[in-house]
């Protein structure tokens, strides 16, 4: 009783972690997805031992589809995508990750067909069709025993890409604990299948080293906040003593409460940051500007410098820093002045680095060119 209690906390416990990790824009990653993708599947696989343990299978044969999928084929491939993009190495490995579940993949649809005989009856195999899914058993055993240690051990080497102590150090020891899990568990099934060894006490064990891990990656990644996006960044922003600083920050919040009237997440913080930096600093007059110089400035990755503008503006970045330049052509093409500085030259002073930019950029934020706009004016 106390077992399976300890078991279905655990279980609860990683859904809503996964959850957390997933909806919350203060965990929520390229990386961390991958992390919580593979709680859900340590959830899954407690659950079906439950279920074991409970007798639930021989009351819902069916159930037997989710209990012989070999879950455990996704956690080297959630565990090494989490560790690829935890280092930000883009490009090498983005068109391949889905190699990583083809495993998986072989095996769920090994197991399906072979249930459709042995659990819901749905056909029968002929004496031919057995030896054909015997063979394919033994494609499934080799991918078992080289697929899963060689991601782990794999995901050592990526490791030392890892820039940040701290971020390094505890994404070895969860890399340890999973790796460890995943090595029992094969040696465990390969005696129970070659030697007809009894393991329902070892995976037992196994279960509770499960639990251990989810209960582990909770403490640390929200507790300790290790799964913070740029936590780092976060508080270098929180207690910098720079120009734009937090009393910044209070002034843009108070002379416009609607546009800030939404919660203040970490994306918020960073987006406020950046809107200073265009308003007080003006860096869209840079004509160089790009993400990498944005980031720098923010503490944060270029990847996120995007996604904090796109899920708040619902623009991407050259757009967004157009913009700016475009309402700085129009302030000077209505300061007198300027009446003296041609067209180009006020876009250039802008930002912009060619009339076809300035000119394409200014008639798609405004709906017409910067003549179009001059005579308007006058």
């Amino acid at each position: 009783m106390i077992y399976t209690t300890l078991l279905n906390i655990a279980i609860f416990q990683g859904i809503i972690l996964g959850l957390v990790i997933l909806k919350s824009s203060l965990f929520n990653s390229n990386s961390n997805k991958y992390l919580a993708y593979l709680l859900f599947t340590l959830s899954i696989k407690l659950l079906t031992h439950v279920f074991d343990i409970e007798k639930v299978f021989t009351s819902y044969p069916l159930l037997h589809f989710i209990d012989d999928i070999e879950w455990v084929f996704l956690m080297p491939a959630f565990l090494f995508l989490f560790i690829i993009n935890r280092i930000d190495d883009k490009g090498k490995y983005k068109q391949k990750k889905y190699l990583c579940f083809i495993p998986f993949a072989y095996s769920a649809v090994l197991n399906i067909i072979n249930d459709l005989d042995h659990v819901a009856g749905v056909y029968t195999f002929s004496e031919s069709g057995i030896a054909i899914i015997s063979i394919l058993g033994l494609v499934q055993l080799f991918l078992a025993v080289t697929f899963i240690p060689f991601l782990p051990v794999y995901s050592y080497f990526m490791i030392r890409h890892l820039k940040d102590s701290q971020e390094k150090k505890w994404v070895i020891t969860l890399l340890t604990f999973v790796s460890l899990l995943l090595f029992a568990w094969l040696i465990t099934a390969l005696a129970g299948l070659l030697l007809n060894y009894d393991i329902s006490s070892t995976m037992s064990a196994l279960a509770l080293c499960a639990t251990f891990i989810i209960h582990w990656t909770a403490y640390i990644g929200i507790y300790k906040y290790k799964l913070a996006k740029n936590k780092d960044a976060i508080y270098h922003f929180l207690h910098q003593d720079s120009a734009v600083s937090y009393s910044n920050l209070q002034i843009v919040e108070d002379d416009s409460p609607q546009e800030y009237k939404e919660s203040i997440t970490v994306d918020n913080l960073y987006f406020q940051k950046l809107e200073l930096l265009c308003k007080d600093q003006h860096i869209y007059t840079d004509s160089t500007l790009n993400r990498e110089k944005v980031a720098e400035k923010l503490g944060i990755s270029a990847g996120y410098v995007s996604q904090i503008v796109n899920t708040i503006t619902g623009d991407n970045f050259a757009h967004y820093i157009n913009q700016y330049r475009v309402e700085a052509v129009k302030e000077m093409i209505s300061n007198p002045e300027y009446e003296n500085y041609t067209l180009l030259t006020i876009g250039l002073e802008s930002g912009f680095t060619s009339k076809t930019t300035f000119y394409n950029a200014f008639k798609k934020v405004t709906g017409q060119t910067p003549n179009e706009y001059k005579n308007t004016i006058k």
